[in-house]
């Protein structure tokens, strides 16, 4: 299994469109979500960044996925910058295979 993270913020690009505009390009990234959904992709949560988290990320809005193999994670990579999210939104990504507590420290060790 394969776990997406994005961060984002809003650009002006996006404040600049109307309420109209916004719902009407929601919309349509709507019905390629569901599409993902239909074929096993996962999501875990859409979430706003509290302004309290300790350390806390620069990026107001995050969204944690699940994909069941490597190849739909990339074509959701490339469904994304194709819908033109990325004029909308500033954004960054972390990507990586399911892993254990364990796992993660053996590699964190062996740096």
């Amino acid at each position: 299994m394969i776990y997406f993270i994005e961060l984002w913020n809003a650009k002006q690009a996006w404040l600049d469109l109307s309420i109209e505009e916004r719902g009407n390009y929601m919309a349509q990234v709507g019905s390629h979500i569901q599409g993902l959904l239909e074929k096993g992709v996962k999501i875990l949560t859409w979430s706003m960044n509290e302004k309290e988290t300790t350390n806390r990320s620069g990026y107001d809005f995050f969204a944690i996925w699940t994909f069941p193999n490597q190849e739909m994670a990339n074509g959701f990579q490339e469904l994304v910058a194709a819908a033109g999210w990325y004029n909308y939104f500033e954004q960054v990504n972390a990507m990586g295979e399911e892993a254990t507590a364990e796992q993660v420290i053996g590699q964190l060790v062996q740096l």
